[in-house]
Formats: structure tokens, sequence, C-alpha cells
């Protein structure tokens, strides 16, 4: 990878780079862009995760290349933002949002009440509230109910809630309509496989939401509509759905960009593609620590860089051998970057950071550069 960065880092200087700068390589976002394309079976829509990949032209390019205008929106003013770039996009909510949410919502968005929104409820409680939202407003509310499938995290555990649920919107056909199911099993990715093996868990979680369409399918035929959204899934659990899965709606995002927490086994075969570029504005010969003078007088084997910006979340990469410095402390302002001394790096070059997730970073960028191999494009954040 070395020499990936520092092609990368004279790419930086040529184009006059000198602030810290958050990069997509294009061709690894492409390649993982095909690696979807081929995995993903015709009998399963994909649905683009926007918190990851927040972003105009991002989403833009992602939903273009997969032909895909099916979104899960997390916070609710992206749901404004992702209409106005695609008027006729599907969005799931990824969480349940409080009624004086939806509220607030619908009464700065009156030109939305007839896009396919599905709101997210977990607990009969939520959707009374919402069921007396849509009467007093005259809405009809598509909703999908949010089941736990082992994560537990919220959401329905058993029948008889969920046959609450679905009795009261069967009861209320003017003002609900059942829009499907969501459950998210990335517990089965993260649970060691010496506690529980993947393939346990992925087994039971099926198992689990094949019980809730069930329960649908015999107790409550009315509700069942062939275009009932069966959503699940997410990066860390993307490449088993396509073996087999009772769903056929998948969420996605982190994984074409693949920070740093998603570099696990299940994911093996996408590439990381986004970096954070980061100038190098002094360089120590050795790390000196205040009130700790005898420290200066031992041998110094790596050179202390300061950088523009840092303490983000996100890991050194290049040059090899970068890591902070606990004793010295972290900053947002001039993070301490310690290399070795071998490393060939000087005021002016870029040091390279890996974001550990992806939505965590690009919301603290204004603009995210597209690097094509030659320059750069600028693409604009949701900020």
């Amino acid at each position: 990878m070395s020499d990936y960065f520092k092609i990368l880092n004279s790419a930086l200087q040529r184009a006059n780079f000198a602030l810290p700068a958050l990069i997509i390589d294009q061709a690894r976002l492409d390649a993982n862009l095909n690696r979807v394309k081929r995995m993903l079976p015709a009998t399963i829509q994909s649905r683009i995760v926007v918190k990851s990949l927040c972003a105009v032209e991002l989403l833009q390019y992602i939903a273009q290349a997969l032909d895909c205008q099916r979104f899960m929106v997390f916070h609710l003013p992206h749901i404004a933002k992702v209409v106005n770039l695609f008027p006729k996009s599907d969005i799931l909510l990824g969480k349940p949002m409080p009624v004086k949410a939806v509220q607030a919502f619908y009464a700065e968005n009156q030109s939305l009440d007839s896009v396919r929104i599905q709101w997210l409820v977990d607990t009969p409680e939520r959707l009374e509230q919402y069921l007396a939202l849509a009467q007093s407003q005259q809405l009809t509310l598509s909703i999908n109910i949010e089941i736990d499938v082992g994560l537990h995290r919220g959401g329905i555990k058993d029948l008889a809630p969920f046959q609450r649920l679905l009795t009261l919107i069967q009861d209320h056909p003017q003002q609900l309509e059942l829009a499907g199911l969501m459950g998210y099993d990335a517990h089965v990715s993260k649970i060691p496989t010496f506690i529980q093996p993947i393939a346990q868990g992925y087994a039971e979680s099926q198992q689990h939401y094949q019980r809730y369409i069930e329960s649908i399918l015999q107790d409550f035929p009315r509700l069942y509509q062939t275009g009932l959204c069966f959503n699940g899934s997410g990066s860390p659990t993307f490449s088993l759905h396509t073996e087999h899965s009772v769903c056929n709606d998948l969420s996605f995002g982190s994984m074409l960009l693949k920070p740093k927490d998603f570099d696990i086994p299940s994911l093996d075969g996408f590439q990381s593609a986004l970096w954070i570029a980061a100038p190098v504005l002094k360089k120590l010969p050795s790390t000196q620590i205040p009130g700790l003078t005898w420290l200066d007088r031992l041998p110094s084997f790596q050179d202390a860089l300061f950088i523009y910006g840092g303490k983000w979340m996100a890991d050194f990469v290049y040059p090899q051998g970068a890591h902070a410095n606990r004793l010295f402390g972290r900053s947002s302002n001039q993070d301490l970057v310690n290399v070795p001394k071998s490393a060939q790096i000087q005021v002016d070059d870029f040091i390279f950071l890996q974001p550990t997730q992806s939505e965590s970073i690009i919301s603290q960028f204004e603009q995210v550069w597209l690097y094509d191999g030659i320059g750069f494009t600028p693409w604009h954040s949701f900020i």
C-alpha cells in the first residue's frame, strides 16, 4: 500500500491541496459497486443507507450505478434532501421517530405528504401515537414494523404485540397501511464465533424473521400484499443474505467505502475506498514531552509530525508505522503523529488515515473529493 499512498500524495500536491481532505477512490468504489451487482439476486432489491454515504454526488453516483432509488434514512432532515435529489424515491426510516418529530416534519414539508415514506414503528404505543397524528392531520402513514431478530436493540420481540400492531393497522385503513418489516441482524457477524458460529446466528435470525412473515400471511391475509418490503441485512451480513434470505429488500452503505470497522471476513471481497489526507505542518527529530525533559536525553527512533487537524475517528495507514502519541496527548487542531525515522515524509507532504466509520467522518467535511487516478472532483456533503 505504500506505493499507492505515495502516488496519492503526489497527486494531491500537484492539485495544490493544502488542507485536510476526505478522498474517495473511484476505481475502488466502482469495483465495490460491480461486486454488489454480481452478488445481488434478481429476487432481492437494494436499499442505499444514506447516513453512511451522505454526500450529494456520492448518492447520485451510487443510485445510478445500481439503478436504485430506495433509501434508508436515519436523520429526519435527510428525507427532504433525498426527495429533492430523487423525487420518485422510496424511503424507509432506519429508526423510529418521536411522534412530535413526525408532526413537525409534515408541518414543514407539506409537499412531501404524497412521497412514499415507510415510518418505522417498534411498539404498539408508538403506533397509537402515529394513528392519532394521522387522524388529526388527515394523513395515511405507511408503517414498517421493526422486529427483533436477535440484535436486542428494541423492536417487536414476540407475536402478541406484533398482532396488536397488525390489528390496529387493519382496523384503520384510512390512516395506516402496512408497508413491511425491518429486522437488522448486525449481531450475527459481531458475536465471537466461539460463542456462536455465524451460520447458526444467521439461521436463527432468519427463523425469527420468517415467523413474523408467516403471521401476516396466516392471521392477517388482507394485509399481506406482494409489494410488502421485508427489509434486512446491513453491510456486515450482506453476503449472507445474497446466498439465501427470507428478505426481499437489503440495506447497505458502508461496505461501498469499507471503512476500518468493516474490515471483516464477510466483506473480504470489498475494497477500502475512503481516506483522510492531512498535511504535515511541522517535523521534529523527536517527541519532547513538557515536564519530562530527561526523556530528551534518550535516543529517538521516531520523528514527530504535527499535522493539520486530527483526532478523527480514523486509524493512521501511511506512513507505515505512524501512530498517535498518547503521552503527549491528542489534538483536533495539530495532532502529534510519530513515524519511523526511515519514513520518507516531509513538511507539506500528506499523512493518510482510514476512517473507522464513514457516517461519522463525511459530515465533518464540506466536500468529499473523488479521485479518478489522475485528478480530483469535489462532491458535496450533507452539511
